[in-house]
């Protein structure tokens, strides 16, 4: 292991060397070095003092896409992240799922291995322990923030391999204001979303309604989604401010079924998904925190019978002090249950069966510290406590360092534990043990982060090495066991460069070596983007190379290579109104991210995008 850390270092500041010369011709990172973020420590925090490894993509980026669900966007623009997908749009659910998600190789299928949050507080099912990617809406986000590695130490179960926090829009600016656009492209794709929001004094509130259609590009593909949101915001005092939101979707999807000879259309499903919060912030000069408890639930249709109800409720309470200069000491509490009743309805001649009606509790204490010395180096330690009600404690530790070489030079390095508790179906369900132990994994990372030409061109290369050996398989005539292992490690490498006024570049690229295919995930992923702005016209472009990605989760031996190339033109005719024009897959490129699901060729869109 020293070995393997001595020579990852050697190959991060030689790599850093060479980026620098090269740098007069490509560039962007997803995010600024100066940025504020909170993800990675619960506070508001300078990006360059937090050790792990943090991409943000923002309003702007995501404004961009023609995209209506916020995932597809982080492909490319956030480095060691992927998401697979099966159509024009919707994930679905169950078998023939899209919608995995892989950071530095860790996922799984479904997803439970990296944790999605929406404004701080966790999103899965409450009986399978997996996101609903389909209900992540775009027109509600702010921006995204993601924790490329194990974040556990403040987020608990599931940020076992990341992050990603979804950060919602609230209304900001005095008076009224709103937003809407229509669109329209191939296979009858329809996309329609107003919004609108209205502050006045200490009172604030955002409200938005999105409908989306398509008739797919394969036979029984449909898919539409109807999804409203609302938040409210009240500043009670200088130093006190509450929000409370909620968000309902509603969405039905077919599964087309692999695309073979004699295949066989698969289930359709009917979906009910939401959410509610209320938290509470307190904002002092020597102190800061939150209160928040939320609840998220659903209700599942599949037409093989399955029907399902879940839940996922809890409390997460924080506070950071500043003990004395350069010092923050965060500590925080939070608590969930989780579960829900499952049956199948059509079992059993009719009669159904039960599979599961139950529940489950986890908590957590932590404690994360930040100290800042001599004015160039910021250490971070912390330690948490998990309990859990079937599989009892666990402790999970981390700790790193940011140091700043120069003004303009930023050394990063840490080891963290990541960790996740198996789910309800894993303990109770189909091949279940109720004897599982919660995965495990240890990563190690350090990176360099560069800004040049007075922060035009903006840097960063990260390193990394993920090990665990406990992860949960399904073992022949053992059932699931705590038997798999992980061995991975890879470079990730991103720029952003502004030398030429009115055109941005974007460079993201990845390198991921496993000791065996994990699905999800390709070897080498790399993402060029750009905007140009001329006058009233807008133009953006990207291609994105996708290298040996595995697209099969059960056989680990399907490798997909292939190229895309996207581009989009704006006209802004109207201070209130412009109008856009789309093409994806310029090059009509045969793909799948998932196996046996070709995607579509060129695809077409088009519409008007409105503000008040």
């Amino acid at each position: 292991m020293k070995k393997a850390t001595l020579l990852l270092l050697s190959i991060l500041f030689s790599s850093v060397s060479f980026s620098q010369d090269i740098l007069h011709s490509i560039l962007k990172d997803t995010v600024n070095l100066d940025e504020v973020v909170i993800t990675g420590s619960t506070t508001k925090v300078n990006r360059a003092n937090v050790p792990m490894a943090v991409s943000v993509v923002n309003n702007r980026q995501i404004a961009s896409s023609s995209e209506s669900n916020v995932l597809p966007i982080l492909n490319g623009r956030v480095p060691g992240l992927f998401v697979t997908e099966r159509g024009v749009m919707g994930f679905g659910v169950a078998t023939n799922a899209a919608g995995q998600i892989s950071i530095r190789g860790i996922g799984g299928s479904p997803t439970t291995r990296v944790l999605m949050l929406i404004d701080g507080h966790p999103q899965y099912m409450g009986l399978f322990g997996h996101p609903l990617p389909d209900a992540y809406v775009a027109s509600d986000v702010e921006r995204v923030e993601v924790v490329r590695g194990p974040a556990s130490i403040l987020y608990g179960s599931n940020a076992m391999g990341g992050v990603i926090n979804i950060i919602t829009k609230k209304q900001s600016s005095e008076g009224l204001h709103a937003n809407g656009h229509l669109m329209y492209g191939s296979y009858n794709t329809q996309k329609y979303m107003a919004s609108g929001g209205y502050k006045k004094n200490k009172i604030s509130v955002f409200a938005s309604v999105n409908h989306d259609q398509t008739d797919g590009h394969r036979p029984n593909s449909d898919f539409s989604i109807t999804n409203g949101y609302v938040k409210l915001g009240w500043d009670i005092s200088e130093h006190l401010t509450a929000s409370a939101d909620v968000s309902l979707a509603g969405y039905k999807a077919t599964d087309p079924g692999p695309d073979t000879i004699n295949a066989v259309k698969g289930n359709t499903i009917d979906i009910i998904r939401g959410y509610w919060s209320l938290s509470v912030d307190n904002n002092f000069s020597s102190y800061s925190g939150t209160a928040k408890f939320f609840y998220n639930f659903g209700e599942h249709y599949i037409s093989d019978g399955f029907h399902s109800n879940d839940a996922n409720y809890g409390v997460n309470i924080y506070e950071a002090i500043k003990l004395f200069p350069g010092n923050t000491l965060t500590a925080g509490v939070d608590f969930m249950n989780y579960g829900g009743f499952a049956e199948n309805e059509k079992a059993m001649n009719g009669q159904g069966i039960v599979f599961t009606d139950t529940s489950l509790y986890d908590a957590g204490i932590y404690g994360f510290m930040q100290q800042r010395l001599f004015e160039k180096l910021t250490l971070n330690a912390g330690l948490r406590f998990q309990k859990h009600e079937v599989y009892g404690g666990e402790w999970i530790p981390s700790g790193g360092f940011a140091f700043n070489l120069s003004e303009n030079t930023t050394w990063k390095a840490s080891v963290a534990k990541g960790f996740r508790s198996p789910t309800i179906q894993e303990f109770y369900m189909w091949n279940h043990n109720p004897g599982l132990s919660p995965e495990s994994i240890i990563n190690y990372e350090t990176g360099i982060m560069q800004s040049l030409y007075n922060n035009k061109v903006k840097l960063e290369l990260t390193g990394f090495i993920v090990n665990g050996d406990n992860l949960i398989v399904n073992v022949p005539l053992q059932g699931l066991q705590n038997a798999g292992e992980v061995s991975n490690k890879g470079i990730e490498f991103s720029a952003n460069s502004n030398l030429i006024r009115d055109l941005e570049l974007n460079l993201t690229y990845a390198y991921i070596g496993m000791k065996s295919p994990v699905y999800a995930t390709p070897k080498h992923h790399l993402y060029l983007g750009g905007n140009y702005n001329l006058k009233k016209f807008l133009f953006n472009t990207s291609v994105e190379y996708i290298n040996n990605l595995d697209s099969d989760p059960s056989i680990n031996i399907s490798q997909e290579s292939y190229t895309l190339l996207n581009a989009k033109f704006t006209y802004r005719a109207f201070k209130f109104a412009e109008f856009f024009l789309s093409a994806e897959n310029l090059l009509n490129t045969k793909y799948v991210t998932l196996n046996f699901y070709t995607m579509p060729g060129i695809t077409v869109f088009g519409g008007v995008k409105l503000k008040i």
